[in-house]
């Protein structure tokens, strides 16, 4: 499996559950305090597009690894649940750093 594949997936599992968590705040925010109802539309636009990005991204990965079903539905879920992503990406990168492949470097011509 190629480093880019795993590179993406890592990429896109920090940006949505950050992007999770700052949603998480915003919901507090406007149903605490009764405030902040444009920002959080918005924000839950934008962590709903990167969650579809996400889940190409580890859809892709999951197939490429030859996951069975249940764990990549685990990791396709894991972008819903706050601070879950973070755990999930530290596992599926320690779990593949031993599959990827690295390209043979091309030799110069003299």
């Amino acid at each position: 499996m190629k480093r880019s594949v795993l590179t993406r997936y890592r990429v896109m599992a920090y940006v949505t559950a950050v992007m999770l968590l700052v949603l998480c705040t915003c919901m507090v925010f406007k149903y605490g305090f009764d405030m902040g109802e444009d920002v959080t539309l918005v924000v839950s636009q934008v962590h709903g597009f990167l969650y579809i990005v996400y889940l190409a991204f580890a859809f892709d990965l999951g197939s490429k690894a030859k996951w069975p079903f249940g764990k990549l539905l685990w990791v396709l879920l894991a972008g819903t649940i706050p601070t879950a992503g973070f755990f999930v990406e530290r596992k599926v990168t320690r779990e593949l750093a031993g599959r990827i492949v690295e390209p043979e470097p091309v030799a110069a011509k003299a």
